[in-house]
C-alpha cells in the first residue's frame, strides 16, 4: 500500500531485540509509525511513501584517514597521535566536547551496528535515494546522530540516556520542537503517594531510548528539509557529513 504523506523517517541500528527501530513524521510532525523490524520491514515501509527523507543514527562512510593526515603534517610525536582515526565529522564533534565514537578505516573492522548501517545506505541508493541536499529529487538520506543532536537542541551535554530523567529531559525537547508526541508532562500527573508506595509509575507514558533516538534523527529529517537554516552539517564530501537539527553550534558543549 502507498502512503500519500511525505514522510521524514529516522532510523536508528543499534536496537536490542531488533537490527532496526525506525519513526515516520508527517509534514506537521505527527508521528505515522513507530516500530522496529528487520532490514526488509525498514525498506518496505521507507518504500511505501511517494517522497520521503530519511535520517540515519549511523555512519555513512568509512573513515579516510583524514584526520591522521591532517595531525601528521603537524610533525607531531608518535604517542601524540593517539586518537586520531576517526572521521572528520567525528573529530569536529569530539573538539566541542561532544562524545562520540570513532569509524574506522575498514569497513569489515566496524562495530556490528556500524555494519548494519552501510547495509542501510547500500539499500536506500539501490531504491533511488540519494545523498542530502540533492535538488529535484523526492528520496533523500542524511547522517545524524542522536547524541549529538539533544546535545545541540539542549545546549549543554543531556542526562544519561538509559534514566528516567534522560528519558523525560529528550522527550520535553522532542515536544518543545513541535512533535506530537506525548506529552512527558504528564508522567507527573500520574504520580500519585498510592502509586510511589507501591512502585507502580507511568512508564507508558515515556518513550523508550531507542525510540527517543529514531524521533530526534525524524525530527532532523523534517528540520533538513522544511526549515533547512535552522540545521547545519559537520564534516565533508569524502567521509560523509552529519547533519544536526540547529543553524549555529557553540564552541564547547
Amino acid at each position: 500500500m502507498l502512503f500519500t504523506h511525505t514522510a521524514y523517517i529516522g532510523i536508528d541500528p543499534t536496537a536490542g531485540r531488533s537490527p532496526f527501530t525506525f519513526a515516520a513524521l508527517d509534514g506537521d510532525r505527527n508521528i505515522l509509525a513507530l516500530s522496529e523490524g528487520e532490514l526488509g520491514d525498514v525498506l518496505t515501509f521507507v518504500g511505501n511513501f511517494p517522497a520521503a527523507t530519511v535520517a540515519i543514527n549511523a555512519p555513512s562512510h568509512a573513515n579516510a584517514g583524514l584526520v591522521r593526515k591532517q595531525f601528521e603534517k603537524q610533525t607531531l610525536t608518535p604517542g601524540s597521535m593517539r586518537g586520531v582515526d576517526l572521521r572528520v565529522a567525528e573529530h569536529e564533534l569530539r573538539e566541542r566536547g561532544i562524545s562520540v565514537s570513532a569509524t574506522p578505516l575498514r569497513e569489515e573492522n566496524c562495530a556490528g551496528w556500524v555494519q548494519l548501517g552501510f547495509s542501510l545506505y547500500r539499500s536506500l541508493a539501490k531504491m533511488g535515494f540519494r545523498a542530502f541536499p540533492h535538488e529535484g529529487e523526492e528520496h533523500l538520506w542524511l547522517e545524524t546522530h542522536p547524541h549529538a543532536c539533544y546535545t545541540v537542541l539542549i545546549g549543554q551535554i543531556p542526562l544519561s540516556k538509559p534514566t528516567l530523567e534522560g528519558r523525560l529531559q529528550r522527550q520535553i525537547v522532542l515536544h518543545d520542537a513541535g512533535l506530537g508526541i506525548k506529552d512527558p508532562m504528564g508522567f507527573f500527573e500520574e504520580i500519585t503517594r498510592h502509586r510511589l508506595r507501591l512502585g507502580v509509575m507511568p512508564m507508558e507514558l515515556i518513550y523508550h531510548p531507542e525510540q527517543l533516538d529514531v524521533l530526534v534523527a525524524a525530527y532532523t529529517a523534517w528540520m533538513a528539509v522544511k526549515q533547512p537554516a535552522g540545521t547545519i552539517r559537520v564534516g565533508g564530501k569524502e567521509e560523509g557529513f552529519i547533519v544536526l537539527p540547529v543553524g549555529e553550534l557553540k564552541e564547547k558543549y
